[in-house]
């Protein structure tokens, strides 16, 4: 894991969120797969709620705890709260300026190569680094850029009638909620 190259991508991710969804009506944004699943406005307040919660919390522990301490279980549906009152536009700004921060003091710890063997504790997973956890936050980014072209396509999963076998996105039985 190569941490500039991972910062470069999460540095972007509220860009390809905003030009995705600003402005797109309702019919884009609010509407999910069905029961059980997400709207993007909802992926996008989960994103702002893991930015809070997650990620640097965790790596933080990392540095100062090692696997003394195990992190605290990630509340998965932490979105409901982000979203009150807020519209989507709202939230992508929030977004931006809350990952902004983020890596911002991310930067600001100096990680330096050996850091990232630094270990912690999960409290499904046991033992893991530094590094997978800042591999995991691309890679969780990215797992929701996807789920959003996902959500997005289905909205016209029959419109597209008999090509929908040819559209792989229609494909997709979704691996994200």
């Amino acid at each position: 894991m190569n941490l500039q190259e991972a910062t470069a991508l999460l540095a972007h991710t509220p860009a390809t969120f905003n030009a995705l969804l600003r402005g797109m009506p309702d019919i884009w944004t609010s509407r999910n797969e069905g029961t059980g699943t997400w709207a993007p406005i909802e992926i996008v307040a989960h994103l702002i709620h893991a930015e809070r919660t997650d990620w640097l919390t965790r790596a933080r522990m990392i540095i100062d705890s090692g696997e003394s301490a195990t992190f605290a279980p990630f509340v998965r549906d932490g979105q409901v709260q982000e979203m009150q009152g807020k519209s989507l536009e709202q939230l992508l700004d929030e977004f931006a300026h809350v990952r902004s921060a983020s890596l911002a003091e991310l930067r600001g710890l100096n990680l330096q190569p050996k850091d990232l063997d630094r270990r912690g504790r999960h409290p499904a997973l046991g033992s893991v680094t530094l590094a997978q956890l800042l591999a995991t936050w691309v890679v969780h980014d990215l797992t929701h850029v996807h789920q959003v072209s996902r959500v997005l396509a289905h909205q016209y999963r029959e419109a597209v009638g008999p090509w929908s076998g040819y559209l792989g996105v229609l494909q997709c039985a979704g691996h994200s909620s």
